[in-house]
């Protein structure tokens, strides 16, 4: 993502989903490895060695993939496969987005609050809005996110939020272009796949623009 949030364009690696047979990019699906006893692992840094078997970042993908038995075929093997896998994969997402977010915040390229984020975006620096799905409707609306598209992330919650500001909860928060911002909407679109039911905006009861 360059400065104003535009991406990049640059080689994409794209990765077959096993459910769909779709080839697609892989900041889009979810890795899967073999363990050493035969369990299936998710790889959410999609880092780990061994031959990766791939998944659409979403609930349905996963929940056929395991009803067909899909992971055995691709891996060739008898597997194993962890009970309530997309609940799995959510939470190790969830935990990745939120590592993210802390350490741009240490690095002083995400602030938090109302007016931190409307004083960046009157500098014309932020390159990304972030804002929690149970935050007031009116609230939000007070902010706009920039121009373009990934330039909002609506899947955390105000309490999941504020973790990664070290505070109770946060509704408002946003990141400068450049350093982890690009890899903070990758994996809060993985997330957000994994939370359909969610959607963009939710009314919630929190009405405090923290």
């Amino acid at each position: 993502m360059t400065r104003g949030g535009k991406r990049k364009d640059r080689e994409v690696p794209e990765r077959r989903c096993i459910v769909t047979g779709e080839s697609q990019p892989a900041r889009g699906l979810v890795r899967f490895v073999v363990g050493p006893d035969g369990a299936i692992v998710p790889d959410v840094a999609q880092k780990l060695p061994g031959r990766g078997i791939w998944v659409s970042a979403d609930r349905a993908s996963l929940g056929l993939a395991v009803r067909k038995k899909a992971f055995a075929r691709a891996a060739r093997q008898a597997v194993t496969v962890p009970e309530r896998l997309a609940d799995l994969v959510e939470e190790l997402l969830r935990a990745r987005v939120l590592e993210l977010i802390s350490l741009a915040r240490k690095s002083g390229q995400a602030v938090a609050g109302y007016e931190k984020c409307r004083d960046l975006a009157l500098r014309g620096e932020m390159a990304v809005l972030i804002q929690a799905h149970d935050g007031s409707e009116r609230g939000k609306t007070k902010l706009r996110p920039p121009e373009g598209p990934e330039s909002h992330v609506t899947c955390l919650s105000a309490r999941e939020l504020g973790f990664a500001f070290a505070r109770d909860h946060v509704i408002h928060a946003a990141l400068r272009a450049g350093g982890l911002a690009q890899a903070v909407v990758e994996e809060a679109a993985r997330l957000a796949g994994l939370r359909k039911e969610i959607g963009g905006y939710a009314t919630g009861e929190d009405k405090t623009d923290a």
